[in-house]
Formats: structure tokens, sequence, C-alpha cells
């Protein structure tokens, strides 16, 4: 090995070869100080940020060329070419446009959703803990940079490649870069060969791993594509991101539409030739016609809705690190959540305290007799919290706890610790379960002892403020105290002992020392329900939704909690982590839809808790803050971590962080997993309905002896126009209501199930025969505009059915006109555009269209109020069971009590 003291590393050195002050000197760093922001601007300057570099996204230029590669819109191109050289230049200049536009629609929606997704990115960053200046402080993982000294602890991915300089116990998990599933034991001296593998490179810690257990500190000497995992990242440029499970479905659908469409519309040509159509009319609205009917941009309008669904998500504090999981969240039946924390404040709090004389629930009204004076005392002055200078109380919660409750009392510890100062003290251990402080008051010394009942009853010979002559009974205060426990409570006894002189502990056990003592009271503490919680468990079971309380608490703590949120029905609804152990999978499997709680589980147990309701045909979301909640939150259909008290690997390995780590904040997730996939139904729904109706129009009137009743250029622009602004908007219409009053959606159901397929056909059928009708009516009655009212007609029935279908079983009325201004607006300027092709002189020729008179525009718009009033019949018909291929009572997965 090298010379420590003369080394002068490369940028590949070998840094586990060398000693840690040695790599220390290379980067210019005090490892008791860390990097000055000066030195850390400069670092970040010249080794650039530290993060993976992604596959780098398409150039605009690309994204909008690949708007033509479309298979239908290159056979329009080349018709449009083809009408071009037989002479047909207007109808040639027409499609060219539409497509053009088509085009930069698609452009726009693309770059749209790439910058939707770019922001979810940055939102999930993971941060680091380094030394800068002599001060320890959390800063993004992107602005580690070589020479920091990076601070590790359990639970936390290691974000850049470190030689280590201090371990205690750390162990790190570094399957990730070598597939080695057994954490590995770190050290910190230097090791001689310098070709050792990086599993075996003991005293380096890499980016990307993750610690397992104890701490550590190390020097960062690689960040970002320097690091062992950016060299892994360099192999990976390739990798294609996966398509969510929606856009798997609808790719299948489309392109069976697209075989379907194909052969409709040879027929169509067929049939055309064979009339005597114009060839070139006849090839040209074949084309356009296929191209009109087959909704290409599925996928895109898919991708948008669930990237502006997530980040939407992000403003009610869900962050979503997965995009599937957005759809997902719409098929939950099972909500596993942990209890302190997600359906608990996390702040103990003191619920009733008890002497001799009686109990109180609220300590604002602590009496001013015996014995309560001497109990208000002991909280404070056997207690190690303290207030700081910015009025927050610091300290064990348990102990926070206490001090409020004196202080609430009128009892400061402050003034009560300078009258009778702590002059020793026996710590608190899990063998005695108790802890004992010694003060000097003015008669002489007191001893407060404060712990659990069970150990401090037993000790006690008398009562303070018992009546003279009244003999003590502890078993009658544990009695009282196993009541507290059972309604939830962690119950604390307190007592005190007058000494003459301070004992020495050398002459006297500790079991000596805390005898004879004199209770003084029992504490009863509880870590509150959040207010929010219990609202949003009735909702979940008005949706459907199983909640369910897995924690390692006591199973009285938890069932008190679930008994007062409505998660139980009764003691047979609770379940422990030994009684799980004891039973087998398959007895297991037969109760575990009847457990609503879980208490003193481990980790591992959580996992077999989740594969046991995934066997039963459940689709469960886990909560999860600790390390090893991570396989659980891998293994559960929807991994929720949390964002303020969980850890980065918690955070990893979940879909869903709760930026609050609040219980609510899962059930507004599920009700905005389900507003978004109820929207992207209605888009399918919408599209799919205006193109039967577009090919049913066209395919039909030649069999009733019907000219071609639209051009090419016509079915162009009311796919352009009526797929455009009001399919885009309906991605923005809010919840309906009831939407968390039905069951969730299996997650292999078909997106076009509840009748929704059979809707497309009906209404679709509808729309074309108002069309053929007005297209018979204008031909018999001599009217030469007859082919400019079809095209109308069609296009406003469109519109008209957009304002209906945006709820999808009530009436519109009933939910609101006006709640998607959005879709106002859209249907409003495509109105106005339509009319623009009509009454524009400059754009009659383009569209072979011609001005109507008052009376035929409002034939059309009269009969596109009937469309939207025949949507609202149907749902009516629906609503009262009156439909066979869509009822209310059909929808999916049985509902739960």
């Amino acid at each position: 090995m090298k010379n420590p003291g003369t080394f002068r590393p490369t940028a590949e050195a070998a840094w586990h070869t060398h000693a840690a002050d040695a790599v220390a000197r290379h980067f210019k760093v005090v490892t008791q100080e860390g990097l000055t922001p000066d030195e850390v601007d400069t670092r970040l300057a010249h080794s650039g940020p530290n993060v993976i570099r992604e596959k780098p996204g398409l150039p605009a230029w690309r994204v909008l060329l690949d708007q033509f590669a479309n298979f239908m819109i290159l056979v329009l191109l080349a018709a449009a070419v083809v009408s071009g050289v037989v002479g047909d230049t207007k109808d040639a200049i027409a499609i060219l446009v539409i497509v053009i536009l088509n085009a930069l629609i698609g452009f726009a929606q693309t770059m749209r959703a790439e910058q939707a997704m770019a922001a979810l990115k940055r939102m999930a960053g993971t941060s680091a803990q380094v030394l800068r200046a002599g001060q320890i402080v959390q800063i993004p993982s992107a602005n580690v940079v070589p020479g920091d000294i990076l601070l590790l602890e359990a639970g936390q991915v290691v974000s850049a490649d470190v030689r280590l300089i201090e371990v205690a116990q750390l162990k790190v998990d570094e399957s990730a870069l070598t597939g080695e599933a057994v954490p590995v034991d770190k050290a910190t001296t230097p090791l001689d060969n310098a070709q050792l593998p990086l599993g075996d490179r003991e005293n380096m810690a890499f980016k990307g791993t993750v610690v397992t257990y104890g701490r550590g500190t190390g020097i960062v000497v690689a960040t970002g594509m320097d690091s062992e995992l950016g060299k892994v990242a360099d192999l990976l440029d390739s990798a294609e991101e996966p398509a969510t499970p929606l856009q798997k479905r609808l790719a299948v659908f489309g392109q069976r539409l697209a075989i379907a469409i194909l052969g409709i519309c040879s027929i169509f040509v067929v049939t055309g030739l064979l009339r005597g159509e114009p060839i070139m009319l006849v090839l040209l609205t074949g084309i356009s016609l296929a191209v009109a009917a087959i909704p290409e941009a599925l996928p895109a309008v898919v991708t948008i809705s669930l990237a502006l669904g997530a980040r939407k998500m992000v403003r009610q504090n869900a962050l979503i690190r997965r995009l599937p999981a957005v759809e997902t969240l719409g098929s939950v039946t099972y909500i596993c959540s942990d209890k302190t924390g997600t359906l608990t404040q996390n702040r103990m709090k003191a619920a009733e305290l008890r002497t001799m004389s009686g109990s109180i629930t609220d300590a604002r009204s602590v009496p001013a007799d015996d014995p309560w004076p001497a109990l208000m005392t002991g909280l404070c002055l056997c207690n190690d919290a303290s207030r700081h200078a910015d009025g927050n109380v610091i300290g064990d919660p348990t102990e926070v706890a206490l001090f409020n409750a004196a202080f609430s009392a009128g009892y400061d510890k402050t003034s009560l610790s300078a009258r009778a100062p702590r002059v020793f003290e026996l710590p608190f251990d899990s063998d005695r379960k108790r802890m004992t402080t010694f003060h000097q008051k003015s008669s002489g010394i007191v001893a407060y002892t404060k712990g659990a009942p069970e150990s401090v009853l037993p000790r006690c010979h008398a009562a303070h403020g018992l009546p003279e002559g009244d003999a003590f009974d502890p078993d009658t205060m544990l009695a009282a105290a196993e009541q507290m426990a059972a309604d939830g409570m962690r119950v604390l006894a307190l007592a005190q002992r007058p000494w003459d002189s301070l004992p020495d502990p050398d002459s006297f056990a500790v079991e000596r020392i805390e005898s004879m003592l004199e209770f003084t009271g029992l504490v009863g503490l509880i870590d509150p329900a959040r207010a929010e919680a219990q609202e949003a468990i009735a909702l979940c079971r008005s949706a459907g939704i199983r909640p369910v309380m897995i924690t390692g608490d006591h199973p009285a703590t938890a069932q008190a909690i679930a008994r007062q949120l409505g998660m139980t029905s009764g003691p047979g609804s609770v379940m422990t982590g030994l009684q799980l152990a004891a039973i087998d999978d398959e007895t297991f499997a037969q109760s575990v839809t009847d457990i609503e709680v879980y208490a003193r589980v481990d980790p591992a147990q959580k996992i077999r808790i989740v594969q046991a309701l995934q066997a039963d045909g459940e689709f469960v979301a886990m909560t999860g803050d600790g390390v090893n909640d991570a396989p659980a939150l891998k293994r559960a259909d929807i991994g929720v971590a949390m964002g303020r008290g969980g850890t980065d690997v918690a955070r990893e390995a979940a879909s869903l962080i709760l930026l609050d780590d609040n219980f609510a904040t899962i059930v507004k997730a599920v009700r905005e997993g389900r507003r978004i996939f109820d929207n992207i139904r209605k888009f399918i729904r919408y599209a799919m309905t205006g193109n039967s109706a577009e090919i049913l129009t066209l395919f039909v009137a030649p069999f009733l002896g019907l000219p071609i009743p639209l051009l090419p250029i016509h079915l162009l622009w009311i796919n352009l126009l009526t797929d455009g602004l009001p399919g885009l908007a309906l991605a923005v219409e809010p919840a309906e209501k009831g939407t968390m009053q039905r069951p969730p959606r299996p997650p292999n159901e078909s997106v076009f199930a509840h009748g929704m397929w059979q809707s497309v056909v009906v209404m679709g059928s509808l729309i074309a025969a108002l069309c053929l009708t007005v297209q018979f009516w204008a031909i018999h009655l001599g009217d030469a505009h007859w082919q400019t009212m079809v095209f109308t007609q069609l296009t406003l029935s469109q519109l008209a059915l957009v304002m209906a279908i945006r709820v999808e079983w009530d009436s519109v009325f009933t939910q609101g006109v006006f709640r998607n201004r959005a879709l106002l607006g859209a249907v409003l300027l495509s109105f106005v555009l339509q009319l623009a092709t009509i009454y524009v002189p400059l754009l009659n020729p383009v569209f072979n269209t011609a001005p109507l008179t008052l009376a035929e525009l409002s034939v059309c718009i009269g009969l596109s109020a009937l469309v939207f009033l025949l949507a609202e019949l149907e749902k009516l018909l629906m609503r009262r069971g009156l439909l066979f291929y869509a009822r209310r009572d059909a929808r999916p997965h049985r509902q739960r009590s």
C-alpha cells in the first residue's frame, strides 16, 4: 500500500486501500468540521449535481416528428399527395392543415405530460445529512459534493460513494449493486487489494445502497455518474419506461379496433365503387374515416390524466412516486394502517389522573388540596423533559406529556427545580421499569419514583393523603391501573419517600432505596386519535374499503383507539402477534377478513397479513415508516410511506408518500384515483361514441340509397374539434357525488365494464340516425345545404354528448352544470369554430360548406339538444335498473360492512 502521508490519488483511485486521513487530505476536508459553503459551491460547479443521469428525453423536434409516425397518419399524408397529383389541390391542402393541427395538439399533450412527470421526479428526491462548517445539516442528496462528510443512520439510502471513517455496528444492504442479500458489516481499516470486488470493500459505502443497522460517517469520494451506481446506470440508458396497465389494455383494444375499422372501411370503399362513386372521393373518405375512428391519442390522454392527477395529489399531501399507482388506487379494498402518527396525533397526552381522593380527566382542574400537589410536583421533578427558550418542550414523548400536564395545572418545573434541585438519580431501566430522582429541600431529601404500576405499587406501604388509620391496599390501585390500561391508556404510577440524608448507593442496594414508598397517584396517557381519522374511516367503509390497524402497540391500547375511531366491532376482531404466530396459513386465511386490529406484530408478520388478504382476492394498501416495513410496502399493491417520520428506505419502497403522515390523506388519494379513472372512462366513452356515430353515418348511408354524407375534410375536422379541447377538458372533471359511496373496482376489470360498450353502440347509433334523418329530410326537400347540415349536426351532437356524459350515472343538473368551467369553455369555443367553417366566407371553399339559414341551423341545434336529452334519459333508465346492459347494482366488488 502507498504511504498515506504522500498519497496523491487520481480520479480512479482505489479509495478502500488508503487510510481515512489520507483520503481526507486529498479532498482537503477536516473531518470534524466538514466543507465550508464557498468550497461546496466550487465543488458543485465542478462535479455537477449528485444525480444519476437518466435516459435523455427526446428533443422537441423529435417529439413533433413522432406525431407523424402513426401508420394511419402516414396513409392520410399519402392520400394528400395523391390528391395533389390528380389536381385536387384544395383537398390536399386541407388534409395537410388538419394533419399538422393534429400533430401540434399531440406535441403539446406530450410535452405537458413530460413536464408533469419531471416535476413529480423532482418532488420525490431523497435527502442527506452532512457535516458542513461544523454543523449537521439536511440537504437534498443532489447537492452532496466530493469531500462532504456524510452521516449515515439506519433506514437511510446512501447518497454517494463514501470512504468510511467512523462506524458503530454499521450494516449496509448492498443487494442493489452486488446481488448479495445479506447486509454487509462495515469497518474503517484500509484494505490491501486494490482489485477487491465491491462486496468485499468493507470500508466503503456506495450510492443507492441502504443502511439497515447502526450508524456511520464517511468522506464522499464519488457522486452522480462517477459513483459505482452511476457506472451501472450507464448500462441502463436503453431501458424503456414501462406502460401503465391501463395503457396496455387500451393498446390491445386499439389494435383490435383498428382491424375492425379497417374491415368496415374496406366494405365502405367497395360499396362506394360498386355504386359508381368517384374513386378518389371514395378512397379519401374511407381513409379519413379510418383515421378519424381510431382513437390513436388514447394512450397519450391516459398518461396526461394520470400525470396531472398525480400533481394534484401533491397539493393534498400525497406524493405519487410511481405513475401507475394513480390508476391502482381506484381498486384498493383494504387499507392496512399503522396507528401511531397515522391514525393518532403521535403526541402523548394525560387523559386521566387518579389519587386516593378521586380522579380527574383535565389537568387544568387539579384540586389544590392533598394529595394533588404531591402528585404534580413529582410529575415535574421526576422528569427529564425541559422547555426551551422558544417555548417548545423537548424530551421523551411520555415525559413531555407529564411535563405539559403539570404545567397546565400551574406547576412550573424551572421554579420547582430551583427550590428542590436534583442531587442524585437512579435512571430508568427495562428490568426495574422505574426511575427515581432525589431532590434537596429545606426539610431534607425527597425521592420521587416513577414507573409501571406493577413495578411501583408493590413497593408502596402507604398512600399520600390517605386518612390516618386507613390501610393502603396496592391491589386496589393496581385494579384501577388495569382498568385505565383497558381503556387504551399507558399508565404510570408515582410515589415518593423522604430521606434525612442522601442514601449512599454503595451501601444501599437499589431495591432497598426504591422501597417503603408513599403512593401519590396514577397518570393515564394516551396518544389521541386524529380528529379527521374517524371521518376518513367512515368514508372508507362507505366506499367498500376495509380499514385495518396494524401496530406494535399493546392490544388494549390498539383496541381502544380502534373503538374510538369506529374501526372495530368487538374483542374477536383483534389479533396479537403471538396469536398470529401460533396459527398456520390455512387457519389464518379463514379468519383474515374478520380481523380489524393487529397488535404487537413484527414487520415479517405484516407481509403475512398482506399475502393472506391478496390470496383472498383483496387489493391492499399498506402503510409503513421503518426499514423493516420496506418488504411489506413492496409486497402490497400500494405501499404508503410516511413523509415526515418515515425512513428513506421505506419511502423508496413505496408507491405513495404521505407528506403529512395522515390516514385521511390516503382516503383523499383513493378518492382522487377513482376520479381520474372515472374521467378516463368518460373520455373513452365520449371518443368511441363519436367515432361509432361517424362510422355508422358513412357506412349506412349508401345502403339507404343516399350519397356519401361527408367529405374527408369534414371527418378530419370533426375528429380534431371534438376530441381536442372538450375531450381534454374531461380530464379535469371534478369527482362525482357518491364517488366514495360505491365499492372498489376490481383491478382486472375491463375499462368498458358496466355497460359502457353497449352505451357507445346505442348512443352512437342514435346520433348516426339523427344525422341520416337530417340528410334524408334535406335532400327530400331539395335543400342544397344538406351536406353542411349533416356536417354541423354530427359536430354539435358530439358537443352535446360530452355535456351529458361528463357525469356517468346521475343527472348533470344534480351534480352542477357549471362545476367544470374548462369543459364549458371548450364546448363553447368548439361551437364557435364550427360556426366559423359555415359562416366565414374564406373557410367555405376549404371545408366545402355553405352558410345555413337560421331555420337550418336551428334544426341542427335542436336535434343536438335531443342528443343531450337522450343521454340523460339513458342515465335515468340506468338508475332505475331498466337497462339490461347497465345497472348500478352490478357495480364491482362485494360491499363491505
